[in-house]
């Protein structure tokens, strides 16, 4: 599956490197040195350097050699192809998308309703639970 790994920021210096959202997980992997990422607008990105300044990931890629080349790519959007069923590192790991859909059931086994989206908060992840009452929000946490 075609997932959004990134986002290309400003560009930093003057040897083509671009600062990097980051929207992974596993910004090692996606981002390693080889690394084919596709974009909508400018084709296929290889990386070519990579490196963390101040806690921001600095990415050089093939072909792009300078400042102003960097700048044409700002904010274009950076996608990766992911398998989405491949097993985690933990017991209890598990991908976004593979929650959506999933049906969410109360303590005594009653229904609730269907997940329809998950939302990364800052303090933990949020499912969004579509019900017959409308669509209530509950944290995703292991107390809950």
């Amino acid at each position: 599956m075609r997932l959004n790994v990134g986002r290309i920021g400003r560009a930093h210096g003057i040897l083509g490197e671009a600062t990097i959202e980051v929207r992974t997980d596993l910004a090692e992997e996606r981002f390693a040195i080889g690394a084919k990422l596709e974009t909508d607008s400018h084709g296929d990105l290889t990386v070519k350097s990579g490196r963390v300044h101040n806690g921001i990931l600095l990415l050089g890629f093939e072909g792009i050699d300078d400042r102003n080349s960097v700048e044409k790519l700002r904010d274009v959007l950076l996608f990766s192809q992911v398998d989405i069923d491949e097993p985690g590192f933990e017991e209890d790991d598990y991908h976004v998308l593979q929650l959506v859909g999933c049906q969410a059931y109360l303590v005594d086994g009653d229904l609730f309703g269907e997940v329809t989206d998950v939302l990364n908060l800052p303090g933990q992840d949020v499912l969004s639970i579509k019900t017959e009452s409308g669509k209530v929000l509950i944290p995703f946490v292991h107390q809950i």
